[in-house]
């Protein structure tokens, strides 16, 4: 899936411009990954740290988005405190959980 970084409009594969905001989609390689609920905080921040990640959405076992991390240079330490306490208690609320990361290309 392609989705526009300006609005968040997800797009068609092989589109250069987003139909709603006209912004220039930029390419990036997408990986889904199904993890149980005692493993989802671990391999997100494991994800995080590989440092070619630009977006991890987590869905539950239906598809829908619980969360969605924007991960840039900055966001480190204090600033991922809070995604990873909702991490936590997605965790305790879901058994399974597919991870969507986005990578750079």
């Amino acid at each position: 899936m392609i989705y526009c970084k300006v609005c968040g409009k997800e797009m068609p594969v092989g589109a250069k411009f987003c139909s709603n905001c006209g912004a220039r989609i930029s390419t990036s390689a997408s990986e889904e990954f199904q993890v149980g609920a005692d493993d989802l905080v671990g391999r997100v921040m494991a994800l995080i740290h590989e440092g070619n990640v630009r977006r991890v959405i987590v869905r539950n076992e239906k598809g829908n988005t619980l969360l969605e991390i924007p991960v840039t240079v900055g966001v480190i330490g204090i600033l991922l405190a809070p995604y990873l306490a909702a991490l936590g208690t997605i965790a305790a609320l879901v058994t399974k959980c597919t991870i969507v990361v986005e990578r750079k290309e």
